[in-house]
């Protein structure tokens, strides 16, 4: 069972993160994302500094707090029971290779509906200069036992 008094709890931030022209790419890739994400001719013609991460590419840099929170005793989230709600980006800018990002995730939510709990987290995602850059949010259902 999740424990309601997560709520507002903010995981340590992550370590640097350097977002790399091939991780972009293979991103891109196993996402059918656009050429801005793929080719560096196409990523200048549309004005950007090198190669632009997807636009769900911020999933990997919200994996490192989800990781925290499931390894906390004191969240009691049993991830074998998620089922994945929901996912939204809000970008301040778009990431680009040469990023180097650091994330730091909260827990915004947590509801009980129908024996079941929605979590939602959001997970702030900074520049070196401390900048945020976007935010992801997830919301997770974690079903309860009898569900």
């Amino acid at each position: 069972m999740v424990n309601p008094n997560i709520q507002g709890k903010r995981y340590p931030r992550s370590a640097a993160y350097l977002v790399g022209r091939e991780k972009i790419r293979e991103f891109a890739r196993a996402t059918f994302a656009s050429e801005e994400s793929i080719d560096m001719a196409a990523a200048k013609a549309a004005g950007h500094s090198d190669l632009v991460a997807p636009p769900t590419f911020p999933i990997v840099l919200q994996e490192f707090g989800l990781k925290l929170v499931i390894g906390d005793p004191e969240a009691g989230l049993d991830f074998s029971r998620v089922v994945h709600g929901e996912q939204k980006f809000v970008f301040q800018r778009p990431i680009v290779a040469g990023d180097l990002l650091t994330s730091e995730l909260s827990i915004a939510s947590v509801k009980s509906l129908g024996g079941n709990h929605m979590v939602v987290f959001d997970t702030e995602i900074f520049d070196e200069n401390q900048a945020l850059v976007c935010t992801a949010i997830s919301t997770l259902v974690v079903r309860g036992e009898d569900a």
